[in-house]
């Protein structure tokens, strides 16, 4: 019997037959007629011959309205122009009504929410399971539909015609699991078994679930990534190894007294002499820190000008955070090439004030610098002032006479001091006051450029992310992987990282500012900015490019009164100098 429909009919809207929405981007011919003498009941069973009344045949009319306004397409396998659209793919199904009535929206939002990106809603994430759940139950709703619509069966093929119709059927099951496959797979969401790698994507996706203060989220999805062998590591996926390891710390607080050896988070292991050691490594091997202390030294040179009155002292420097001397190595040997034709010696004092303890070690320091100045024709005098209480730093207890030219090195050491966000104290602005108090010729400043000490959990993640993943990266193209202190650096950097994101309040030890913010504090204080002599400027670029420490994606530019050391584009430090 002829299907009664009008040729080219359809446009994808609902019909009166009760199946839903069903999109259609694309125009398509009718489906082929029923075949002759078969006629479907309401129920949607196939009933043939025999008499039936006026309200059967219209009844079996409306039913195959409704069938053939569904699938609107030939005998002939159509091609789908927009099959790599997931968007379209889940309205489609979702717009279909077919799985599970009133639970419809709930679907479409735990399909849709599952690809969310950098800050989105990982509400979606709760029910996990309910990922499989809808992935099955798309494939036995499509088996339904072309049991009950199509007849695709043994009955059908035996009439001819079936094979089409399946052909055209399985075409859209594999359209459609195409579209979701990707969907559910990348999603971190889909905890059926543990992932193999981890992306920054997924690290930032575990940190909105801890801002958010969803744990058992973030441990679900923490559960699912495995780190990297280290051995086998590049920048990147050492940075997601740290990372996941902060993470895990900051939502199992426990585990950082529980851990042997001691957690790469705690304070002890951040002023422990492991630490220092690969502190100091940093500073010699980054051309970005090595280079920041050598500007410190050349504001500190300019300070003292021509000062040389036959045995005074040039420069009395006091340095807060002295580290094993290496900035000044470089600065004697500077201070060797202003020598006179006479053969009296320069003199420079250098004091080093320390908090927390070292002394041996800061006096073992000091008796290398004296020996190299005594070889470079610099007489250097060093002394050590340990346990000084911020009330009583003055000129005096720090051993500088009234008319002694002074100057105040502060290089890499205000991060390391807690502010108004940790104690009403606030000793990093107690210290900038007393610095100011010793009248000092110059204050230098240089310190790591990102914004970790204020900023929400999730902002610091993601600095974290790109400063720390930047200074990485910089190690492993500048340093050749055969160097055995190259591991220590790395290693020193991720105990910074890790503290940074797994600590909060007194236990998170370094706490960095960028340099907006440090000229902000220093204006505060009563400092004024010395702009950057265009002598240092180009002085740093010049060791820059003299091809003996350098990669191509260092950089260094003069922004803001400040000279700034980067690595493809990121400001990793910047130095500056104060009156």
């Amino acid at each position: 019997m002829v299907s009664g429909f009008p040729s080219g009919g359809g446009d994808g809207r609902s019909t009166p037959g009760g199946f839903g929405t069903v999109v259609n981007n694309n125009p398509q011919p009718t489906y082929r007629s029923q075949s002759p003498g078969i006629f479907l009941d309401q129920t949607g069973n196939r009933f043939s011959g025999g008499k039936r009344t006026l309200a059967d045949f219209q009844a079996a009319q409306q039913q195959q309205a409704a069938v053939n306004a569904f699938l609107l397409r030939s005998v002939k396998p159509r091609t789908f122009q927009n099959l790599q659209s997931p968007t379209i793919g889940l309205t489609s199904v979702n717009d279909m009504g077919l799985f599970g009535g009133s639970s419809q929206t709930q679907h479409q939002t735990d399909l849709v929410g599952i690809r969310m990106g950098y800050g989105s809603s990982i509400e979606p994430v709760q029910n996990l399971n309910r990922v499989e759940d809808s992935k099955n139950m798309l494939s036995s709703s499509l088996r339904e539909l072309e049991k009950q619509l199509l007849e695709d069966d043994d009955e059908s093929d035996a009439q001819g015609g079936g094979d089409d119709v399946s052909t055209i059927t399985h075409s859209n099951s594999d359209w459609l699991h195409r579209v979701l496959t990707p969907v559910l797979s990348s999603s971190p969401s889909s905890a059926s078994s543990p992932s193999t790698t981890c992306s920054r994507q997924t690290v930032m996706e575990i940190a909105a679930a801890v801002a958010e203060g969803k744990t058992e989220i973030a441990a679900e999805l923490l559960a699912c990534v495995s780190p990297t062998p280290n051995q086998k590591t590049n920048s990147e996926e050492r940075l997601v190894n740290f990372m996941v390891t902060a993470l895990r710390l900051r939502i199992n607080p426990a585990e950082k007294e529980s851990r042997a050896p001691p957690s790469p988070a705690t304070a002890t292991e951040l002023y422990g002499k492991e630490h220092l050691i690969s502190t100091q490594l940093l500073y010699e091997l980054s051309p970005c820190f090595k280079l920041g202390f050598m500007a410190a030294n050349l504001a500190i040179l300019d300070a003292a000008g021509d000062n040389h009155d036959g045995g005074g002292v040039l420069m009395h420097v006091v340095d807060f955070e002295i580290g094993d001397g290496g900035q000044y190595v470089n600065l004697l040997h500077a201070l060797s090439t202003r020598r006179s034709g006479d053969d009296k010696p320069l003199v420079v004092k250098i004091t080093a004030v320390t908090n927390h303890g070292g002394e041996r070690r800061l006096k073992a320091v000091g008796d290398r610098l004296s020996q190299l100045g005594d070889r470079l024709g610099v007489s250097l005098r060093f002394k050590v002032v340990a346990s000084l209480r911020l009330g009583d730093i003055s000129r005096e207890s720090l051993g500088c006479g009234p008319d002694e030219p002074l100057a105040v090195n502060l290089a890499f050491k205000l991060y390391r001091v807690p502010d108004e966000s940790v104690c009403m104290e606030n000793p990093r602005d107690a210290l900038l006051r007393r610095v100011k108090g010793l009248e000092p010729r110059v204050v230098t400043l240089v310190e790591q450029e990102m914004n970790s000490n204020t900023a929400p959990f999730l902002g610091r993640v993601s600095e974290a992310c790109a400063c720390y993943g930047a200074l990485l990266d910089s190690v492993e193209s500048s340093v050749a992987s055969s160097n055995l202190d190259r591991a220590k650096v790395e290693e020193g950097i991720g105990r910074k990282l890790i503290n940074a994101v797994a600590c909060e309040g007194i236990d998170r030890i370094e706490r960095c500012e960028v340099f907006g913010k440090w000229r902000m504090r220093m204006s505060m204080a009563g400092f004024e900015l010395m702009p950057v002599s265009e002598k240092i400027a180009e002085s740093m670029k010049s060791r820059l490019g003299n091809g003996n420490i350098v990669h191509s994606g260092f950089t260094v530019k003069e922004d803001d009164g400040g000279v700034c050391f980067g690595w493809m584009g990121r400001t990793l430090a910047v130095a500056s100098a104060w009156r």
